[in-house]
Order: C-alpha cells, then structure tokens, then sequence
C-alpha cells in the first residue's frame, strides 16, 4: 500500500512538474484530472452553467499561468481548489457585485438555530442540498457555501467578498434559514435534516 501511495504521490509530482514545463501532453492530463472537481465547484458559484464553464476556463488558464508557483507539488490538490474557489468569487464580485447584499428575502424570520451545521451535509442526500442551495438568492448562495462546503471563516469570506464580518455572518444566518425552508417546502423537515 505504502507503495502504491508513493507512486502515485511520485506520478502527480512528475505531472505538475510537466505542467511547469508547459508540456501540452501534461497539461492535458491534468485538466482531465481536474475538470470534474473544478467544474463541480464552479457550478455551486455560478448561475448558470454557462457561466460556470466560462467561470471554469478562466480559472483553468489562471492555474496554468501560476503553476509554475507551486514549489511542493504535493499541495496541488488544495491549491487548484483555492484558486479555482478564489475565482470564481472574483468572477462573480466581476458580474454581480451590486447584487451581494440586496436580496429580496431580507426579511427572513430567524427560526431554525442549528449548532452543528455540518450534521446538515452528512445526513441528506447531498445532491438534493446542492440543488437546493443554488436556488437561494446570490448573497446567500455564496457565503453558504463558502462556509457549509468550502469551510471558510467568516474572516476569510469577509475579505474575499469585500464584506464586513458581520455581513458574512447574517448572510449565512439567513441564507441558512432560507435553505431550511426551501427544504422544507421540498418535504424534508428540520427534525430529518438534524
């Protein structure tokens, strides 16, 4: 096993110094390896597919052009995810920056107070979350999942998206409230997702 794994940490070694080369084959097989995850991660931020493939090959470019940074190719894996994270907000701060904080549901009763948010990922279906997330509104939308599925502090989401801490943190309250009524609506109760 420990072979195995030292293989393989040695093929994505050789794979990312390839792509520092800029040897097209490599950089093929690397978009290939990472095309589904990325993408995944785009669509949660985009509002359209459309715009999550255009939020995509930006992002990919961006990675070739900074991979040559990458001094422990180890991290690779983490650091593709932090950029593509990274720009698909700027994309999105790009597009729709006025529309962060402007939200129809501003008026959202604060119901539901959940103390362990993760219990909520692990115990549905996670396709049906993630389908009810993208219907929350943008400001919402982006602040759970930069919190529930990419596992950013309110810090870190603040100075991501140009907020105030505070403004992450209500974001989230009521975005999470919305989610759980969306739910709701959807046949699962609170008492199910808890």
């Amino acid at each position: 096993m420990a072979l195995f794994r030292s293989k393989l940490k040695t093929d994505l070694t050789e794979l990312v110094r390839a792509c520092q080369r800029q040897d097209s084959r490599a950089q093929v097989v690397f978009y290939d390896r990472y095309k589904g995850k990325l993408l995944g991660i785009c669509v949660r931020y985009a509002k359209t597919v459309a715009a999550a493939e255009d939020i995509f090959q930006e992002g990919i470019m961006k990675i070739f052009s900074k991979i040559g940074e990458i001094s422990n190719p180890e991290s690779i894996d983490s650091w593709v995810k932090t950029i593509m994270i990274r720009h698909a907000i700027d994309y999105y701060n790009q597009v729709t920056r006025k529309e962060i904080l402007s939200s129809s549901y501003e008026n959202v009763e604060m119901e539901w107070q959940v103390d362990d948010h993760s219990a909520v990922l692990h115990r549905m279906d996670v396709e049906i979350l993630l389908e009810t997330i993208n219907e929350l509104p943008d400001g919402y939308r982006i602040v759970v999942n930069l919190y529930f599925i990419d596992g950013y502090k309110h810090f870190e989401i603040a100075r991501m998206l140009g907020i105030m801490e505070a403004t992450s943190r209500s974001q989230l309250a009521r975005g999470r409230n919305l989610l759980f009524k969306l739910l709701e609506q959807k046949g699962i109760k609170q008492h199910e997702i808890l």
